[in-house]
């Protein structure tokens, strides 16, 4: 199971979200938060601090936490989450599905573990997977699973959600991400299979995400048409 806080950081973010905290409003007390999640006070502060984090609150001393997040012209995917694409596009109220466009098992050589970090000899689950939202080939997945800890994969559930069926049917904890975010060239393969336009561009994130036990299961390059995303992240400035 998630630690409690973090269930109560999305609740708080999705309603933030769903403007039932708007932007320069103040969210509810620490100590009515504890009594409507029925949780400690460390609890809600962890929760607090995610949300702060990730640029959706600011506490200020003497008034309460304050909410700083409003909707942009652009709909926003923020990089420190960690959620399905399915969960990305419901909260920015977006239409989607998925296509498997590759489903095959493969063994790490030397080029594929300098480019994934997995270790040279295991077995490796390569999939693809086009992305289309509103009706139009946004997004190309390519990834790349140890295939020990996606057992019982299927392209039907890969068109679902992969993240959810390995925490709900195979139990597993997915704790982190680290992700690179750069510009790439289109390739012959990006303009077979995205409706780019005339983009010649695309913003490539990269992701390596690991479990629980600190194995890197994953590693996704996902490669966006650059004109109707942006991602953000948040700066805080220590002192």
């Amino acid at each position: 199971m998630k630690a409690i806080y973090y269930d109560i950081y999305k609740d708080l973010r999705d309603k933030i979200i769903a403007d039932e905290y708007p932007y320069q409003s103040y969210i509810p007390s620490e100590n009515s938060l504890m009594e409507q999640y029925q949780c400690t006070h460390n609890t809600i502060r962890k929760a607090l601090g995610v949300l702060t984090n990730h640029g959706f609150v600011q506490p200020l001393r003497g008034k309460g936490v304050m909410v700083i997040w409003r909707h942009g012209r652009r709909k926003r995917f923020v990089l420190g989450d960690i959620e399905t694409f399915r969960e990305a596009t419901k909260k920015n109220g977006l239409s989607s599905k998925t296509f498997v466009r590759t489903f095959e098992y493969v063994e790490a050589d030397k080029m594929l573990s300098d480019l994934t970090g997995f270790e040279v000899g295991e077995k490796l689950l390569h999939v693809d997977r086009v992305r289309q939202i509103d009706g139009v080939n946004m997004i190309l997945d390519k990834s790349y699973f140890l295939a020990s800890c996606v057992e019982g994969l299927t392209p039907q559930i890969a068109e679902e959600s992969i993240f959810t069926y390995l925490e709900e049917v195979r139990g597993m904890r997915i704790t982190t991400s680290n992700r690179l975010v750069t510009m790439k060239y289109a390739t012959a393969e990006d303009r077979e299979v995205l409706d780019l336009l005339d983009f010649d561009m695309l913003a490539v994130v990269e992701n390596s995400t690991f479990n629980e036990d600190g194995v890197l299961f994953e590693v996704t390059w996902s490669r966006h048409r650059p004109d109707r995303f942006s991602f953000m992240t948040t700066a805080v400035r220590g002192y």
